[in-house]
Order: structure tokens, then C-alpha cells, then sequence
């Protein structure tokens, strides 16, 4: 994090990323002197409410930051910075969001938990719109001219007032991860299959140390003493109850529950009980430490892609067992009437084996369990997101996999793959393809 002293005293002169959270009122007219370098600005935490009318002054800005601020609109000289690609303003007051401050180059725009009501026709007037999140706003529905975004790939809806999905919505070609819990629209969690979960009381755990820590929650290792005296290692997930982007954490919580057992997903024990503090959380199976992440999150130059190490490759018997392991889980889920929103390699676990577990149902909807035009265009969608997982496990396949597996591979990955999302294959045939070989 930078410093305002550090920026007067002309100290950043050069730098591409300027980070300052400083309690800033107004904005420092002294960024100006980094136009000629900066590309990132930064300015998320402080008390701004406008910005300069002379902003596409920064001519070199691609990215621009202003999350927990106090601005009631996105200001229209943002529209006006010619290299702007992608703009944050999570967690402020926004009501309104003019059409002229879409920046003609938007690729990814973050309005998360605002109070915004309707969003302008200009939306889909942005043919590089690749990644748009919504999520906890006053939404009853998407500008109709949206339809154009064929780019669009990852769209977060969820925590709105919309009371059905726009058709348009589920035909666009590139839409891979969906997310729209917790809106009038979305079938309910089983009511059944929550109130099946044991109950685990707060006083039989023994937090030990923080594993990790998401947008959702923190999980931690814990010893769970059971009724009959045995002590049993287990992982345990506080929820925070705070909008993420890609949702409530609480519709996560359901969707973990609901999704039931199967062996590509992490076993739930049962809904805790008793926090002192109300908190809601569940215990669930802890994973043996030879499981690490396959990819890390998309980065700010990747957009919707993840990252994966350089040194990352596969064996083909490897590369199958996940493919296999996350088909079979996805299905499994689709056929609770759940899509899991968020199917990416960031949220696979693996060994290396290649077992695996499909974790984090941040963004995951449930949706009805008949099979209609609609429920199979969700999943379809869902069917396009292993396609691109498939890809990039197919990229990294270093040993193993013969010419005629590769070509039976990298057809499926183009099926699933394909612009016209009815005609892609469902998860039962995708494993029906991949038994084969």
C-alpha cells in the first residue's frame, strides 16, 4: 500500500499500480503525474464519492479500483478513459449506473452489493464484456440488449429481486459460469435434506489452526468429540453472513448440505450448533494434506481463466481421472438440481493420483429437478465449463495419451464447447465419452 506523503513527495514517479486507502476524501490531483506510466489505480477503502471530470487524463489506466467508497453512481468520466477495461465498485452506494460511464472497451465491470435497480442499455452495447458481477443488488431484470454480449462468460446475479431468467440469458454462446441464488426465481434447497443434517453442538469442537480463508467464511482444522467419546479430525467453516461476490454465503451453506454424498465432493457431518456468537457453519470431512488446488484464480490479465503453474503437467491416466472425478460430481449435483456456478480448476482439489474433490459452492443455484428446456440449458451451460477444464488439462497432458484418445478428447472438448448450448452433450454422455477410453 502506498502512501499520500509518498505520492506528494514525488517518490512514485514511474510505478504502473498505485494503491492508496487513506481515508481520502477528494481525489489526489497529484496522480495525475503518473499518467504516463500508470495502468492500475487503486483507490478502494476510503470515503470518495466522485472523481474528477479530467480522469481520461490517466490515458495508460486499463484497471481502476474504487470498492468500499461512498459513491451513489458510477461516475460518467470513467466512460471516458479510452484504455479502461476493467472497473470495481463493490460495496458502495450506487443507485445508478449512467450509460456513458461504460467505458467503450468494458471487459469486466464489479457493481457487487450496491443498490442498484436497473442497469442501462448500454450494457450490451460493450462487445468485450467478458465478466460481469451483480450479485446483492435490487435487480428485477438485465437490459434486454445484453443478448449482444456474446462474449459474456462469467455473470454473478445472485442476491437480486429477478423472478425468472431472461431466455437470451441462457443461449449466449461463451456463458460458462452462472450464478443466481437467492433470487424469487430460484427453485428452494431441499427443506428434506437440510433438516436431515446431524447437528453438531459448538461445545464437541476444538478449533486447532486456520486452514484457510475465502470470501465466505474460514475453515479451520478441529477435533469434533462425538457422543460415543471418540475424538475425530474434522474441517469446520464459519460463514461471515456478508454478501460475496458471488453471493450470500448462506445459500453456499444449503447448496454444500443439499448436494449429498458422492466421492469427487467433500463429505458435510453435519450443521453446527450452539455458536456462541449465532454463527452458522458446518463440519465437514478434512482432507488429507497430499490434496493441493490444481490452478490458482484467474488473474487481472486472464479475466475468466485460471492460472495454472508453469511446471504443471499431467499424466494421461491423471488427466482422466479428473476429468472423470469432476464429470461424474457435476452430474451428480445436476441431478439434486443443483448447478455449481463455479466450476473451475481453483476449486478442484487433487493428489497426485488424480483423485479429486470439487469444493466451494460459493456460487452455486438450485434449479428444478424436471427436465425442461430451461433446467437443461443450465446445465448445459455448466457442461461448457468442463470443456474448458478438459482444455487445459488436455494442454498439460506431457505423457500417455495416444493420438486416436486425444482426438476422441479434444472432440468432446469442442462439443462442449460449441456456441449453440442446446446441442451440447449433457454430463451423462460426457462420461459415457471418457469410459471409453
Amino acid at each position: 500500500m502506498h502512501t499520500l506523503a509518498q505520492l506528494r513527495a514525488g517518490e512514485l514517479s514511474g510505478i504502473t499500480r498505485l494503491d492508496l486507502s487513506c481515508g481520502l476524501t477528494e481525489f489526489p490531483r497529484e496522480i495525475f503525474e503518473l499518467a504516463d506510466t500508470l495502468e492500475v489505480l487503486n483507490l478502494s477503502g476510503n470515503a470518495l464519492s466522485s472523481l474528477p471530470d479530467d480522469l481520461h487524463r490517466l490515458t495508460r489506466m486499463r484497471i481502476l479500483f474504487c470498492s468500499d467508497n461512498r459513491f451513489t453512481e458510477v461516475p460518467e468520466c470513467v466512460g471516458k478513459c479510452a484504455a479502461l477495461t476493467m472497473i470495481g465498485f463493490k460495496a458502495n452506494r450506487i443507485s445508478h449506473v449512467p450509460g456513458p460511464a461504460l467505458p467503450p472497451l468494458l471487459r469486466w465491470l464489479i457493481l457487487t452489493d450496491n443498490c442498484i435497480e436497473s442497469l442501462p442499455v448500454e450494457l450490451g452495447e460493450r462487445p468485450y464484456l467478458q465478466k460481469l458481477l451483480l450479485a446483492g443488488n435490487r435487480l428485477q431484470a438485465l437490459p434486454a440488449s445484453m443478448s449482444q454480449c456474446h462474449r459474456l462468460e462469467l455473470i454473478r446475479i445472485a442476491a437480486n429481486q429477478m423472478r425468472e431468467l431472461p431466455q437470451w440469458l441462457l443461449t449466449l454462446p461463451s456463458l460458462t459460469w452462472l450464478a443466481y441464488a437467492g433470487n424469487p426465481l430460484e427453485t428452494e434447497a431441499d427443506a428434506a435434506a437440510l433438516e436431515a443434517t446431524p447437528l453438531i453442538d459448538w461445545s464437541a469442537l476444538r478449533l486447532e489452526q486456520r486452514l484457510g480463508e475465502g470470501a465466505s467464511g474460514v475453515i479451520s482444522r478441529a477435533q469434533w468429540q462425538r457422543a460415543d467419546g471418540s475424538q475425530v479430525p474434522v474441517a469446520v467453516k464459519l460463514y461471515k453472513g456478508e454478501m460475496t461476490s458471488d453471493g450470500s454465503p448462506l445459500h453456499e451453506m444449503n447448496a454444500c448440505i443439499t448436494a449429498g454424498l458422492h466421492p469427487n465432493l467433500i463429505r458435510v457431518e453435519g450443521r453446527i450448533h450452539g455458536h456462541p456468537d449465532g454463527q452458522q457453519g458446518l463440519v465437514m470431512q478434512l482432507i488429507d494434506p497430499s490434496f493441493r488446488n490444481l490452478a490458482a484464480l484467474p488473474s487481472l490479465a486472464s479475466c475468466s481463466r485460471d492460472v495454472y503453474a508453469e511446471d504443471c503437467r499431467f499424466s494421461a491416466e491423471v488427466a482422466l481421472n479428473i476429468a472423470k472425478g469432476i464429470a461424474s460430481a457435476a452430474e451428480h449435483l445436476h441431478q439434486q438440481g443443483i448447478t455449481h456456478g463455479d466450476l473451475y480448476g481453483h476449486n478442484i482439489l487433487l493428489n497426485d493420483q488424480g483423485d479429486c474433490l470439487l469444493g466451494d459452492f460459493g456460487a452455486a443455484s438450485f434449479h428444478a429437478t424436471t427436465d425442461n428446456l430451461e433446467t437443461r440449458a443450465l446445465q448445459r451451460i455448466e457442461v461448457r465449463a468442463f470443456g474448458v477444464l478438459l482444455g487445459e488439462l488436455l494442454a498439460r497432458v506431457d505423457s500417455g495419451l495416444r493420438d486416436e484418445q486425444r482426438e476422441v478428447l479434444e472432440a468432446l472438448e469442442q462439443r462442449c464447447c460449441q456456441p449453440d448450448v442446446l446441442a451440447r452433450p449433457g454430463f451423462s454422455e460426457v462420461i459415457e465419452v471418457l469410459e471409453t477410453l
